[in-house]
């Protein structure tokens, strides 16, 4: 590479500066260039050298140099992603695209002692089905907490499609305080979608069962099986779901995907898609068409119109019967109480998004090349108007024409959409393995309702968020694509793909086009969706409040134990452990128990420094936990088998970490430490 050929970018002895031709330039070649006292270095050449022998064009060099964090530096941004069928959530840093943290969720997580110390256990107890453990979930939607339509980093939410659960986390240490199991569903898909003051949050069912999923025909298809949009409030002031305030709304047996929740205008509202209105039930081997081919008949399906503000009133009002424990509010009610209407969509419909100004609504079909924007002023007349239609269930059909503001077509297999601070929009397009940008119309805006370009993605994009894409204030500047396939982008390990995250630059100009930047393979679950937020927003802890923290509870735990009172209590078979950590011991380190002994075991880690973590590990006995600077835990078993059990510390905290251990010695029954008269005895013979 010539000195001409690096003629945009000059690096100084203090750090990379991009000249504005270097910034704006779209395919520029970009130019290096040392310059210090002496002049031009040898440096120079170095760099050229190295781009040349990794075969770097001057795109990859400015891609790099926009997503380079040097060590010890921070992201500006961070996404959390559904960590899949692992059950658990993803935490990326942007513009690095480094997997920060893995949060144990609905399933087990054994380096965080997430599933195996007793308060952990009894979180994912919550969400047990009828009582049997579920080992497995696939999350797919997470939602931060919002104040006035706006992320505030406080709390974030995540439902498990498979089996209608709902989890909440607390931001302040990233960890999971509470799972609900909705009773109305087996499983669930247009969740978790939050009110923009986090007053509920949506939970909308995928398939149609009876509700409670209790047994039924196929041949009783329309009238016993059913949908359900769940609403689940929360409460802020101890950061918990409250089941005895939350409610569902029966809806018709369609099956339900996304929603989204209305803001400015449109707040008190929200909005999800339906597919299959064709209520098609397969049965290929009984000669019928396989369930895709017969729920795609139809030209149109239903997008779910529902005023949540009023469903609370009817709810409040005893409007609503309780089925399975929960308050639901019956589909004639909803209807007589004008509650639910339904507006006509393009068939097989998937994404549905608000803008940020809370006056459209955008849809996005899968077998339809536009997006179909919905005006929430139409709506609302069409509702005033009264000229309606209903369907077989008794539901009003406004008219897709009253309601429509726009349709732009964009590509094939438009799925999903955000949204940017420059009146531009971006939808995923599954089939044409792209994303398309266009530009969001409205009254006194110039071009609107337009496609202005797309780029190419690899491949099969699915899901895609922009720096706080869907709230009332978008960012701009990144947005990531989460696609599917990853084909040929990484090392081949095996039939298994990692997915693939493409970060994206689309702090571009109206007439540049957006920039791929980096990818980031992901080798957990298959994440589905993802909301990214300015990391200045989210006040995580370092260390606990306070030595001997309840972490669930977020308070002084009255189980913490103290220095100087660690120890072993017995009360004939159940014994008590008191056990303090800190570099580089456990104390108590010998624990004697006989066969049979049940055992509650209470550990604080009292290190106040940071990242001062100490693991506890049973090998055997199936005891692992995480033990977080100033944290109180505790673990329960039986000692039900006799042997010799070294415990230790898993996290590698200091020089002497491999002697931070002790023995478990557990007694076969009947057999035991002799007295001390039983020792003299010995002694004299």
């Amino acid at each position: 590479m010539s000195d001409q050929a690096f003629k945009h970018l000059r690096i100084t002895r203090r750090g990379v500066v991009k000249s504005a031709a270097a910034a704006g330039a779209v395919g520029a070649v970009a130019s290096f260039s040392i310059l210090g006292p002496g002049g031009e270095t040898a440096a120079q050449s170095e760099v050229e050298r190295i781009a040349q022998e990794r075969g770097l064009t001057p795109d990859d060099v400015n891609a790099a140099l926009k997503t380079y964090v040097p060590s010890g530096k921070w992201d500006e941004y961070l996404i959390f992603a559904s960590g899949g069928h692992s059950g658990q959530v993803l935490v990326f840093g942007v513009p690095s695209m480094r997997l920060l943290k893995v949060i144990g969720v609905f399933t087990p997580e054994p380096w965080q002692g997430y599933g195996f110390s007793d308060d952990t256990k009894a979180i994912l107890a919550e969400g047990m089905l009828d009582g049997k453990p579920l080992t497995w979930a696939d999350t797919h939607h997470p939602g931060l907490s919002e104040t006035n339509g706006e992320y505030d980093g406080q709390w974030l939410f995540i439902n498990d499609k498979a089996h209608a659960r709902l989890a909440v986390i607390d931001l302040r240490d990233f960890e999971t305080k509470q799972i609900v199991k909705n009773p109305h569903i087996i499983s669930n898909h247009g969740g978790a979608f939050v009110t923009p003051n986090t007053d509920y949050i949506i939970d909308g069912s995928q398939y149609a069962v009876p509700f409670g999923w209790e047994y039924a025909p196929l041949s009783d298809f329309k009238e016993k099986y059913r949908g359900v949009m769940t609403f689940w409030k929360f409460n802020r002031d101890n950061g918990r779901i409250d089941s005895e305030q939350s409610f569902s709304i029966e809806i018709p047996p369609y099956f339900q995907d996304l929603a989204d929740a209305g803001k400015g205008p449109s707040d008190g509202w929200m909005f999800s898609n339906s597919f299959n209105t064709e209520m098609s039930t397969g049965g290929i081997m009984e000669g019928k068409p396989p369930l895709e081919a017969g729920a795609s008949l139809h030209d149109m399906d239903y997008m779910s119109v529902i005023n949540w503000r009023k469903a609370a009133e009817v709810v409040a009002n005893g409007g609503a019967e309780e089925i399975k424990g929960m308050q639901m509010i019956p589909m004639a009610t909803a209807v007589k109480e004008g509650v639910l209407f339904q507006v006509p969509e393009p068939k097989s419909p998937h994404g549905v998004d608000v803008t940020p100004d809370g006056k459209y609504i955008v849809v996005a079909g899968k077998l339809d090349p536009h997006v179909t924007i919905y005006s929430f002023e139409k709506i609302q007349n069409a509702i005033a108007a009264g000229n309606f239609e209903t369907d077989e269930f008794g539901v009003p059909i406004l008219p897709f024409d009253a309601c429509m503001e726009a349709q732009v077509e964009l590509g094939l297999g438009p799925l999903h959409t955000q949204f940017d601070n420059a009146g531009f929009a971006y939808t995923s397009l599954f089939l044409d393995s792209a994303i398309a940008r266009w530009k969001v119309g409205g009254e006194g805006v110039e071009g609107g309702w337009a496609l202005v370009d797309k780029i190419p993605v690899n491949y099969n994009v699915g899901h895609l968020t922009a720096v706080e894409g869907d709230t009332v204030s978008p960012q701009g500047k990144f947005l990531v694509g989460l696609n599917k396939w990853a084909i040929d982008r990484f090392y081949p390990v095996g039939p298994l793909h990692p997915q693939n995250f493409q970060l994206i630059d689309i702090a571009v100009g109206a007439d540049q086009p957006m920039r791929l930047l980096y990818d980031a393979p992901v080798g957990i679950g298959e994440p589905h969706y993802a909301q990214t937020i300015r990391a200045e927003k989210i006040q995580a802890w370092t260390v606990y409040p306070e030595v001997g923290w309840d972490t669930v509870n977020q308070q002084k735990s009255p189980i913490a134990v103290e220095p100087g009172k660690e120890g072993v209590v017995r009360d004939g078979n159940k014994v008590t452990i008191n056990m303090t950590s800190v570099r580089s011991h456990l104390t108590p380190d010998i624990i004697e128990l006989q066969e049979g002994d049940e055992v509650t075991w209470h550990i604080t880690n009292i290190e106040k420094a940071q990242d001062a973590t100490h693991g506890f590990a049973v090998p055997g006995a199936n005891v692992n936990l995480s033990i977080e600077p100033g944290e109180a835990t505790s673990l329960s078993f039986v000692a039900d088998r006799p042997g010799t059990y070294p415990f230790y510390c898993t996290e590698f905290c200091s020089a002497l970490h491999l002697e931070m251990m002790g023995y478990m010695l557990v007694n076969p029954a009947g057999g035991g430490e002799k007295k001390d008269d039983e020792k003299k005895d010995d002694e004299k013979d």
